[in-house]
């Protein structure tokens, strides 16, 4: 069996959770708390990052963005880029958008500030990170609302890795309450859509220690 190491409110392990189960492949989790930096882990994967795909022949896979290609690669009977190049370069494009600039601009503020932070014994949350997170993912999502509204799927017509990337950012900030669905109904409702396809069923019972998801997160009609 397949394994994939995580942690639940990843937003990469969640991506690649996404695209596995969307091309129906069986796999085991296993939560690895990188902070604890274990020897084991360490010779794995020495970045000492999640996610990380073992395979059953024992090839390793790091990082969500490799995994996820890999993944097109070797299992392309389900696929998650187009192909038309335009539209795999749109796909692409958007990909890195929220792996990177989303990240960095909202998760990272809201996510860290709120979770690891406190797991950490860190000190509270930064109210001026938090102010920033919330501030930009509303702009953030006004910009998946327009992507929606002109667009079957965020990056063409066709279901790909870019919704699973956004939907990723956006499940595990939803598991905190902090995503304010009224900035941006064509928003909401991509995302209604996207929740409700099977993959996503895995995702959505998951549970976090001391932190209980709001009455909407696993409700497909929201």
């Amino acid at each position: 069996m397949r394994i994939l190491y995580h942690l639940p409110l990843s937003p990469y392990s969640r991506k690649v959770r996404l695209v596995m189960a969307e091309k129906r492949l069986p796999f085991e989790l296993k939560v690895e708390k990188v902070w604890e930096r274990q020897p084991g882990y360490l010779e794995l994967n020495p970045a000492c990052t999640v996610p990380l795909l073992v395979e059953d022949n024992g090839l390793v896979v790091p990082d969500s963005r490799v995994i996820c290609e890999y993944l097109e690669e070797a299992y392309p009977e389900v696929q998650l880029l187009s192909h038309s190049i335009p539209e795999r370069v749109e796909t692409r494009r958007l990909v890195a958008w929220f792996d990177d600039k989303f990240f960095s601009e909202v998760t990272r503020h809201l996510l860290w500030e709120k979770t690891m932070k406190q797991a950490l014994k860190l000190g509270p949350p930064d109210a001026n990170a938090l102010r920033a997170g919330y501030a930009n993912l509303k702009q953030h999502l006004v910009y998946i609302g327009w992507l929606a509204e002109h667009r079957r799927w965020l990056a063409g017509a066709n279901l790909s890795l870019a919704d699973f990337a956004a939907a990723a950012q956006l499940s595990a900030l939803d598991y905190l309450g902090d995503v304010d669905w009224s900035a941006s109904a064509a928003a909401k409702d991509w995302y209604a859509r996207i929740k409700s396809r099977p993959s996503f069923r895995a995702v959505l019972v998951d549970k976090v220690n001391g932190i209980a998801p709001p009455p909407h997160y696993a409700d497909l009609d929201f």
